[in-house]
Formats: structure tokens, C-alpha cells, sequence
């Protein structure tokens, strides 16, 4: 009980610490789990748990890190001009349109199933449209967590996961969830189109500035294009995300290979090298900070048994009367609990918990498991301070943890609770 409550305290500290912007996130990820695992008495066994923490997303830290270098030196070298000056004449200068294409951009680029490559690939890409046009970065993270967060599908990670804890087939999950999808689809491009109006008539207020180009036009960008090198970048970057995306390179090794070939290419000298890469370097290391803070915080989270014992709690104190609550209760809740649970320790610990309480009620261990689909790690993920993947959203994006999680919690949170109600109404869960 008293981890329970430990674990609990430290999430809601960590939250309330991020969002009020009291302190920093890397501050509030080492400092908060350390004071709650002390006084737990785990003593010194807490630097244990951080390490292992900070060991298990290791290859997150080298992939985040070389993947900022990579698409920072390809920005440099002028690669992505091209493609932003095609999506201009395409789309237009209209944010009502900028936006809900940077949706579908991520959608289509999350049917491989991963969040962190739809990140990696969309945000890079969409960027510099959004510096140029001065569109809020806010939208744009919310815009892509809202599309890989509702695009659930048979292969993404809480599906596949929720199949092999609860032994039940992944079409049996999946197929009667597609409408509930489709409403949620219809939700996330509906709330990207009215962000962009809201978008553009703030831009539009302000004259002039919504063709201006601030600064990133300035002359030292414009030395370091190598507009003759754009077919052997693009080649480059298509096969770094390929090898990436096939799953037979790990994507840290890629990314590192595609930044020596990037680096040796386009700036063969010592010194422009050193010079493009202390330019990309401040921005890389902060966020490896953070996620070296992020590992050691779930490491002691889940060395202490906190996660675990917060878990046993939830499931103890359901009362018998609401058993028959479970899968629309964990639907409601679903989103918010992805902020207290990671994938594996809900998916693997919690769920066939709650799925065995359910069908003493007479309901299937598939329900439970649709349930959770709607909200944890799924809408959840992009937010959740215990997922790298939100970190490389902020990271990418430009804008800090708390920005982006006061700006689209509550986006991904309605999502969540539209696609709740949906599965309500066509009888997928019951009351």
C-alpha cells in the first residue's frame, strides 16, 4: 500500500512539477523518483534502478541524438527546400490545409506500426514549413501524436501486446474496432482543420508576418546548401529510413551511419564538419538529457515495484457491483492512465488482472482488451512522460514537455472519450 501510494505521489509530483513549469524536466525525472525511492528505503539500490533504467532505452538516446545530427545536417544542406516549396504549391500557405496534411502525412507514415520512425520521418519533413509560415509548433506535435495515437492497428505495439497477455487472437481485437477507429480518424482531422483556421486567422492578424521568413533565411543557411548533392541526400535519407523502417538495422546504428555519410559528403572539410555539428549539438544534448533522466526515472519506478503495487491497488479495491464497469471504466481512463502505466507494466501486469475480474461478470477477455486499445499507449502514447516517443516529439518539434503536453492532452483525451462513446454505442462495450 504504501508503494502504492509512493508511485502515485511521484507521478502526480513529476506531472505538476512539468506542467506548472517550476522546473525543469530533467530536474523533475531524477530528483522526484530519488526522493520517493529513499524514502520507500531503497536506499542506495535506487542508482541500481536508474542505471537499468537508463540501460534499456540506450539505444533510444543513440537514435534520438544521431537522428537530430542526421536531419539537421540534411536541413543544412538545402534537401529539404525542394519538398517544403512543393507542399506550398500544393497545399498553399493555408494553415487550414498546412495542418491536417501534417496529419495525414503522420497517418500514412504510422501503417508501419512505430511511432518513433512516423516522428522521426514526419516532423523533420513538415518543420521548416511551419518555421517558415511561423504556424504554431504545437499543433504541429499535436497534429502527428493525434494521428499515430488513433491509428491503432494490428501490428502496433499495445495491440500486439494486449493479444499475447490476454492468448486471444489479434483479428479478434482488431476488426470490430475499425469503426470505432474510423470515428476517431474523423475526430483527429477534424480538430487538425479547425487548429489550422484558429492558426490562420492568428496569422492573419498579424501583418505581414505570415510570409515572412523570420530568420531562417539568412545568409550562413544559404552557404552551407549543396543543391547539387539533393539526389544523392535524398538517396541517402531513403535508405537510412528504409533500413530503419525493415527492422534489419538497428535504427541508432542508421541513423549514426547516415550522419558520417551525410557529414562526409556535404561538408568533406575538419572544420565545416565541427561547425555543423556544434550547430545541431544544443539541441541534441538537452534532449538526450532528458532522456537519460526519463530511463532513470522509470527504472526506479519499476525496480521499486511501484508500478506494480499502484497496479495491485486499482485491481483490490474494484468493488464486485462494478465489475461489469471494467471495459467502459478502463475505456474513460484509459488516456489518462498511460501517464502513470508504461506499455509493458499495464499490458503485461495489469490488463489480465483486470480481464480475469471481468469474466467473472461474463465478459470476454477481448472487451477488456478493446478497452484498453482506446486510450492507453495508443492516444496515450505521445504524451506519456514513461515513452521515449514523447520525447522525440517535443525534441523535433522545438518546444519544451510542458508546452506540448498542456497544448494536446486534452485533444488526445477527447479522442479517446469520442471513440469510448462510439464503442458504447455500437455495443463493442457494454454497460
Amino acid at each position: 500500500m504504501l508503494l502504492a501510494a509512493l508511485g502515485a505521489l511521484t507521478i502526480v509530483a513529476l506531472m505538476t512539477a512539468i506542467l506548472s513549469r517550476r522546473v525543469s524536466p530533467v530536474v523533475a525525472l531524477i530528483a522526484i523518483p530519488l526522493i520517493t525511492s529513499l524514502l520507500a528505503g531503497f536506499g542506495l539500490r535506487t542508482g541500481k534502478f536508474m542505471i537499468a533504467g537508463i540501460e534499456a532505452i540506450s539505444g533510444v538516446i543513440g537514435m534520438f541524438v544521431f537522428a537530430i545530427l542526421f536531419f539537421g545536417i540534411m536541413t543544412d544542406a538545402g534537401m529539404l527546400k525542394p519538398l517544403i516549396a512543393w507542399l506550398l504549391r500544393i497545399i498553399g500557405r493555408k494553415a487550414s490545409r498546412i495542418v491536417p496534411g501534417t496529419a495525414l502525412l503522420a497517418l500514412l507514415v504510422h501503417l508501419d506500426g512505430s511511432g518513433a520512425v512516423t516522428f522521426l520521418v514526419t516532423i523533420p519533413a513538415v518543420l521548416p514549413l511551419y518555421k517558415e509560415l511561423d504556424i504554431d509548433r504545437r499543433i504541429l506535435a499535436c497534429a502527428v501524436s493525434m494521428a499515430a495515437g488513433v491509428n491503432f492497428l494490428p501490428w502496433t505495439g499495445p495491440t500486439l501486446r494486449a493479444s499475447a497477455a490476454l492468448h486471444v487472437p489479434v483479428s479478434s481485437i482488431f476488426v470490430p474496432m475499425i469503426a470505432v477507429q474510423i470515428v476517431g480518424l474523423a475526430f483527429v482531422f477534424t480538430a487538425s482543420w479547425i487548429l489550422g483556421i484558429r492558426e490562420e486567422r492568428r496569422l492573419i492578424g498579424q501583418a505581414g508576418q505570415m510570409i515572412r521568413h523570420g530568420g531562417d533565411g539568412t545568409d550562413d543557411t544559404l552557404q552551407t546548401e549543396r543543391p547539387r548533392f539533393f539526389l544523392i541526400n535524398v538517396l541517402v535519407t531513403l535508405l537510412v529510413l528504409g533500413s530503419m523502417i525493415s527492422g534489419k538495422i538497428d535504427p541508432a546504428i542508421a541513423f549514426m551511419l547516415g550522419t558520417v555519410i551525410a557529414l562526409s559528403l556535404n561538408f568533406p572539410k575538419l572544420k565545416t564538419q565541427q561547425e555543423r555539428i556544434t550547430a545541431h549539438a544544443p539541441a541534441a544534448m538537452l534532449m538526450a538529457s532528458i532522456l537519460f533522466a526519463a530511463g532513470a526515472f522509470t527504472g526506479v519506478m519499476k525496480g521499486t515495484g511501484m508500478i506494480d503495487a499502484m497496479a495491485s491497488v486499482v485491481v483490490a479495491h474494484l468493488p464486485m457491483g462494478g465489475i461489469r464497469l471494467i471495459p467502459v471504466s478502463l475505456g474513460t481512463l484509459s488516456m489518462p492512465l498511460s501517464l502513470f502505466f508504461d506499455p509493458d507494466s499495464f499490458y503485461f501486469g495489469v490488463l489480465p488482472v483486470l480481464a480475469n475480474a471481468a469474466s467473472s461478470a461474463g465478459i470476454h477477455p477481448v472487451t477488456v482488451a478493446q478497452s484498453a486499445l482506446l486510450g492507453l499507449h495508443t492516444t496515450g502514447f505521445p504524451v506519456s512522460p514513461l515513452t521515449p516517443a514523447t520525447y522525440l516529439v517535443v525534441g523535433l518539434s522545438e518546444i519544451s514537455l510542458a508546452e506540448h503536453q498542456r497544448f494536446t492532452i486534452p485533444f488526445l483525451f477527447a479522442a479517446s472519450l469520442l471513440m469510448t462513446i462510439t464503442a458504447v454505442l455500437l455495443r463493442i462495450i457494454p454497460l
